[in-house]
C-alpha cells in the first residue's frame, strides 16, 4: 500500500481535489481523519470517491465510541458500495483528548475495537447479529449487500499491535520515528505468530505523520499541529522510549482538550517534532520513510503532509 492520510479541515469539495490529486501522482489508497471539530469523515470520503476512479478510500480512523459500531459498519458499507468496492475500513479506539470534549471515556478500546470490525464482518457477510459486549446490538442487520472489506487497525500501544496483527488485514501503526517501528515489528511478529492461516497475508503499515516542503524550516513548523495531538495522547511507554518528558506532554494534551490548539502547537518541543514527525525537505523524508521501511511493510504518509497541502502531495509523489 502506498497510502495517504488527507484532514477534513478543508471544506469537502478541496478534500475531493486533493485526493484526485492523490491518485494522480500514484497514492493507491485515501484515508480521511476524524475528529468531531472537523468536517464530517465520511461525507469527505464520499466525495473523494466520486471524483476518482481506482483509488482506495476509507476512514484513517473511525472511532467506535461516538458512532454505534453498526452504525459504522453500515457507513462503511455504503462508502464501499458508492466507491464500486474500494473500501478500506480503519477503525481504531479515537483520540482520547477530543473525545474527553464529548464526555466519552474509551474504556476496554482494544475490546470495543475488536468487537466492531468483528461485528462489522458479520453485517457485511449477511448475518443477523446479537451481541452484547462493550456495546450491544439485538438482531441487527443491513439490508442490502455488502461484500468483503479489509480492515486495518489504528495502533500504537503493545497489546492493540498484537491483536491487529493476529485478527486484521492490517495496522496502521502511529508512528514516524524507526525507533517505533523496531519496537513495533516485534508486536507483529507475535501477533503473527497466533494468526490462523486462513485469514491470509498482513500489512504492517507505518501511518507516520509528514510535513514536506522545499523549505525545511516551514514544514517542521506546520508540523507542530499534529504533533500536539499525537504528544498529548502518547502512552507513557512511548514517551519513555523517545525521553519525552511526561509533564510537558500532559500540558500539551491539556491544551488540545481545552481546544487551544494554537496554545499545545507552542507547547511542542523538539523532541516532540523528531519523534513524532517525519518533516523536512523532500530530501530528508525520502531517506527518513526509508528508514521506517526497513521495518514496515507499507507507508501513509499522513497530516500535515506540509503548509501547501497540494504541492506536498505532489512532491510526496515523486519520490520512489
Amino acid at each position: 500500500m502506498r497510502a495517504i492520510e488527507l484532514t477534513p479541515e478543508h471544506p469537502v469539495s478541496t478534500m475531493a481535489q486533493l485526493g484526485a490529486t492523490a491518485e494522480s501522482v500514484g497514492f493507491d489508497t485515501a484515508f480521511v481523519s476524524h475528529h468531531y471539530n472537523n468536517r464530517d469523515q465520511f461525507a469527505a470520503l464520499t466525495a473523494i470517491a466520486g471524483e476518482t476512479d481506482d483509488i482506495g478510500v476509507g476512514p484513517g480512523v473511525a472511532n467506535p465510541y461516538e458512532t454505534h459500531p453498526v452504525t459504522l459498519a453500515s457507513r462503511m458499507a455504503t462508502l464501499d458500495e458508492y466507491s464500486d468496492g474500494r473500501g478500506v475500513f480503519g477503525v481504531g479506539p479515537g483520540d482520547a483528548s477530543t473525545l474527553a470534549n464529548l464526555g466519552i471515556d474509551p474504556d476496554s478500546p482494544l475490546r470495543r475495537v475488536l468487537e466492531t470490525f468483528k461485528v462489522a464482518q458479520r453485517l457485511w457477510d449477511g448475518e443477523r447479529v446479537d451481541h452484547d459486549g462493550t456495546f450491544a446490538a439485538d438482531d441487527a442487520g443491513l439490508n442490502y449487500d455488502a461484500g468483503e472489506i479489509p480492515v486495518y487497525v489504528g495502533a500504537q500501544g503493545p497489546h492493540m499491535t498484537r491483536m491487529a496483527a493476529k485478527h486484521a488485514d492490517g495496522a496502521l501503526y502511529n508512528g514516524a520515528h524507526p525507533r517505533d517501528y523496531a519496537w513495533a515489528s516485534d508486536r507483529v511478529a507475535e501477533g503473527l505468530d497466533e494468526r490462523p492461516d486462513h485469514r491470509g497475508d498482513f500489512d504492517f503499515a507505518a501511518y507516520a505523520s509528514v510535513s514536506v516542503a522545499e523549505d525545511a524550516e516551514a514544514a517542521r513548523e506546520e508540523a507542530r499541529f499534529p504533533v500536539a495531538f499525537v504528544a498529548g495522547g502518547a502512552p507513557p511507554p512511548v514517551l519513555e522510549r523517545h525521553d519525552i518528558d511526561r509533564a510537558a506532554a500532559n500540558e500539551v494534551g491539556e491544551a488540545v482538550s481545552a481546544g487551544e490548539f494554537r496554545e499545545a502547537a507552542g507547547k511542542v518541543t523538539d523532541a516532540m517534532l523528531d519523534a513524532f514527525c517525519i518533516a523536512g525537505s523532500p530530501e530528508d523524508i525520502e531517506s527518513e520513510i526509508d528508514a521506517v521501511l526497513e521495518y514496515a511493510d507499507s507507508f501513509v504518509a499522513a497530516s500535515p503532509l506540509g503548509p501547501d497541502v497540494e504541492r506536498a502531495i505532489e512532491l510526496l509523489g515523486e519520490m520512489d
